[in-house]
């Protein structure tokens, strides 16, 4: 069967090492979204072989990650195949019996090499101006030799025997062929003095075994790839396609880090970031959907990928416009939804009883809830957009009082206001708004000089939804007492008041 024939199957394969990363989670989507578009396999695959560092926590917080992305796999540690075990540390013996093979055939050599002769070594090619790669002294030893010092449990390792004649293509799907000189890659150790596999024979084993088609990994794998290769073709299996996809620099084009900002997926998750803006964004992380849209359902995204026409180079992180498109999705969300987002924080602030079932009361905080999420980017908005309809005002936008309360006359127009308010009858917007606008007519003075003081006045703030909507919500009583207070306020100076 030729390659193009072949079942599409991928893996993700994380470390859990810590948590799940912007970069491996982006490799994870590109990933799902080329098995989907094929109709293949998403595998993950748990490569936890460094027990020094992989801990249940992370492996379960990578897990909560990817599911909270919404990245289904068909096959895994927790969902099982015909493949498993999916997690490395319980594949030890299927190590263990292809180093034997390799054994059988020479392809490896124990290396009995200290960490300080390695030392030496390289320290010498580097004064010799030599690229510091290994002498191959203990591929030469006779076998009498390693008889006697394996019997005598010297530490040593495996290293793969690598003809330094030739060269080694990679094929790589985004990038082309990439060429790599035989010269440049040395006897590399494949099993390590405690007993276990290192990364390279490890993953090269289960991506055969696991019949993965297609090695879409991180740029920064490119260089391990020429060894994968020659690992592939030793261990007599089929050397799957590779797409190597590009880094993610941040906005200065240096190394990604946290003084950037968020890294994790689960850090964007509590600063409130939606599973699908951030989704999108990884999208747009190295491929452009074209005719400049931007914003892609997942189905959307499906159709349009292509990774042979992922970017070549690296991808710069700009927070801007990921908080752009998580405004997108959080908007486009139903003032429902939110409330039920939102529950639990509004219980916690007070704002709503835990059993509440009032439905007048419930329909009121969702009126409230869709004026306020038109103009919220996320749930700290709209929080912050929300508290002047359960809290007092105890503070007004500092610049709004400069340019909305500097008239002499202010506080008689804001009294004025709340007298006509007290008589409206019945309290709707349609009334209110007739009244204020009658009001307006009898002063004589622009709109705004009673609409921006008195949005100030209720609210605090100088922008926000309707204000007679706003009014409507709050009530008659609320809307005459905050207008009254105010008043006052500015008339003894106190309008300076903080939070």
């Amino acid at each position: 069967m030729d390659k193009e024939d072949k079942q599409v199957r991928v893996r993700f394969a994380p470390s859990p090492t810590g948590a799940l990363h912007i970069g491996g989670a982006r490799t994870a989507y590109f990933n799902w979204l080329f098995a989907r578009q094929h109709k293949g396999v998403f595998v993950l695959r748990i490569d936890d072989t460094d027990r020094a560092r992989s801990t249940e926590a992370s492996y379960q917080q990578i897990l909560d990650s990817l599911r909270w992305l919404g990245l289904d796999w068909d096959e895994g540690p927790d969902v099982g195949g015909a493949y498993g075990p999916y997690r490395q540390s319980e594949r030890m013996s299927i190590y263990t019996e292809q180093l034997e093979k390799l054994k059988q055939q020479n392809r490896v050599y124990p290396c009995f090499c200290t960490p300080e002769e390695l030392q030496r070594e390289r320290e010498l090619a580097q004064r010799e101006g030599r690229a510091p790669r290994y002498s191959g002294k203990c591929r030469h030893l006779s076998a009498d030799e390693v008889a006697s010092r394996l019997a005598a449990g010297e530490s040593h390792v495996y290293r793969l025997r690598v003809e330094s004649e030739g060269e080694t293509v990679v094929h790589d799907i985004i990038r082309g062929d990439v060429v790599f000189q035989n010269a440049e890659i040395d006897d590399f150790i494949i099993w390590k003095a405690d007993g276990t596999p290192t990364y390279h024979l490890a993953s090269c084993i289960d991506d055969a075994l696991m019949e993965i088609s297609h090695i879409v990994r991180a740029e920064e794998h490119l260089s391990n790839t020429p060894r994968h290769v020659v690992l592939f073709e030793a261990l007599g299996f089929e050397v799957p396609q590779f797409a190597h996809v590009p880094m993610i620099l941040a906005p200065d084009r240096s190394k990604l880090s946290k003084r950037h900002g968020a890294t994790s997926v689960s850090e964007y998750r509590e600063q409130g970031i939606l599973p699908q803006a951030l989704i999108n964004y990884l999208l747009l992380l190295g491929f452009s959907p074209g005719e400049d849209n931007e914003v892609l359902s997942r189905e959307q995204a499906i159709e349009s990928f292509r990774l042979d026409q992922v970017a070549k180079h690296a991808a710069v992180y700009d927070v801007k416009k990921l908080e752009w498109l998580n405004a997108q999705y959080y908007r486009a969300q139903s003032p429902d939804l939110v409330l039920a987002q939102a529950w639990a924080g509004f219980v916690e602030r007070g704002w709503v009883a835990p059993d509440e079932t009032n439905r007048e009361r419930l329909a009121w905080l969702r009126t409230a809830i869709e004026f306020v999420l038109s103009r919220s980017r996320n749930a700290a908005d709209l929080v912050e957009g929300l508290r002047y309809y359960f809290q007092p005002v105890n503070a007004y936008d500092p610049t709004g009082v400069k340019k909305q309360f500097a008239d002499s006359d202010v506080s008689d127009r804001l009294r004025r206001i709340a007298k006509r308010l007290s008589e409206v009858s019945p309290f709707t917007t349609v009334v209110v708004e007739k009244e204020f606008r009658s009001l307006i007519e009898e002063l004589g003075v622009k709109g705004g000089k009673l609409i921006h003081p008195t949005r100030l006045a209720l609210t605090g703030v100088t922008v926000g939804p309707g204000l007679f909507d706003i009014m409507v919500l709050l009530g008659r009583d609320e809307c005459v007492s905050r207008l009254e207070l105010a008043a006052h306020r500015i008339e003894t100076g106190n309008v300076t008041l903080t939070q």
